[in-house]
């Protein structure tokens, strides 16, 4: 996959229009956690180093389900970004109408203005022509920056696409740069950690990862489902029961490939499932019919651990257990520990295992840290991601 970069393009005297993702969580109108506008500022201020460049920024905030709620104004993220950027930002009046029109054309070169929430329009999710062909109206050429919001078809992401010169940004480039290779050619061995608390929303995900593995490790809430298909008692563990017989086929496939399956062999386990509840050592295959799950073992981090020594590539999402519970966390924090340690190209995605090593600490140790939770799941299935397609050469 060859995509268009920034680097491509021509930007200078060129209005850009730029798609982000500034959905960040606010609290009494302050951003609480920038990581999200930190991360498309390389972009940002690559574009606006260009001589007689000037900035349209669009994005999304909240679910204001296509409708006009001050609540999901980009007001509060706009202080925010402007604070970051260190230079100007207006906040248009709205997404489109003769106003915005006003504002778009009245930029001066080095001048960025921030659209209005674009989901304040069903326009937009529904990928609407019109829709989409007036926010192209805003730029000479559109860059595309938000990886969160690739996996949608929407008129910002990929409808504006087919009225402008299309380019990813830094942010999109490296996505791919990363995870790309894990589907295509990784290099060898390569060691896929898989967790969560279903198999039903990660089956895709390992049917797709099979293909090029050479270890898959199994943990958290989902594998006590693959425990039960061998036989194991799980007590009252967490377990989907129409999934049995896809888990079932999917360790056949696995075995039939040569591909090295890793499931817990011992497990930290609670009575109940709450922070408070006190953990329980279980040292064997089988929990007890009084007992759940709720962490990998020491024996079972110990194999995660020992399968990471020699791996190139590594993709880890999903916790190994309930790692928001203290007493929980531990599986979780010593492979986020090993990954960090480890010589290989590590690729961390999906938004509780990207909690987990921003939460250790240990994110500045991982090759790549995704940025987008849905958009790197379905990138790992396999899937074509519209937005990402958009900007293909």
């Amino acid at each position: 996959m060859v995509l268009n970069t920034i680097r491509d393009a021509d930007l200078k005297n060129k209005r850009v229009l730029i798609r982000v993702d500034f959905n960040v969580p606010v609290k009494d109108g302050k951003v609480t956690d920038a990581t999200r506008i930190l991360a498309a500022l390389p972009t940002i201020n690559y574009i606006l180093e260009q001589p007689g460049a000037s900035l349209v920024v669009m994005s999304h905030f909240g679910r204001p389900k296509g409708k006009k709620n001050p609540d999901f104004s980009m007001v509060p993220v706009g202080k925010k970004f402007e604070e970051l950027l260190g230079r100007p930002v207006k906040v248009a009046s709205d997404v489109i109408g003769d106003e915005v029109e006003k504002e778009v054309k009245a930029l001066k070169p080095g001048e960025v203005l921030l659209l209005e929430n674009c989901r304040f329009y069903p326009q937009e999710e529904a990928n609407d022509p019109e829709f989409a062909k007036t926010l192209a109206s805003y730029g000479d050429v559109y860059v595309n920056d938000a990886f969160g919001t690739a996996h949608r078809a929407h008129a910002s992401t990929e409808g504006v696409a087919h009225y402008l010169p299309s380019y990813a940004g830094f942010l999109i480039e490296k996505e791919v740069k990363f995870m790309a290779p894990l589907l295509e050619n990784p290099e060898k061995p390569f060691v896929a950690i898989i967790g969560g608390s279903k198999v039903s929303s990660k089956i895709s995900v390992l049917e797709s990862l099979v293909k090029t593995c050479d270890t898959i490790v199994i943990g958290g809430g989902m594998a006590y489902t693959f425990l039960k298909v061998q036989g194991h008692s799980i007590g009252k563990s967490l377990v989907e029961d129409d999934y049995l017989e896809t888990a079932k086929s999917f360790l056949s496939a696995a075995a039939a490939k040569n591909v090295k399956v890793i499931l817990p062999v011992d497990h930290v386990c609670a009575e109940q499932f709450a922070e408070d509840a006190a953990p329980i050592e279980v040292d064997s295959i089988d929990i007890p019919e009084n007992l759940m799950g709720m962490d990998i073992g020491p024996k079972t981090t110990a194999m995660i651990v020992d399968a990471l020594k020699d791996a190139k590539s590594v993709v880890w999402n999903g916790p190994m257990g309930v790692f928001e519970f203290a007493a929980f966390a531990k599986g979780t924090e010593a492979v986020a520990k090993a990954l960090a340690a480890s010589n290989a190209t590590t690729v961390v995605g999906g938004g509780d295992s990207v909690a987990a090593v921003n939460k250790f600490g240990l994110a500045d140790k991982i090759s790549h840290v995704s940025t987008g939770g849905g958009a790197s799941l379905e990138f790992l299935e396999g899937k074509e991601l519209p937005g990402v397609k958009a900007l293909e050469k």
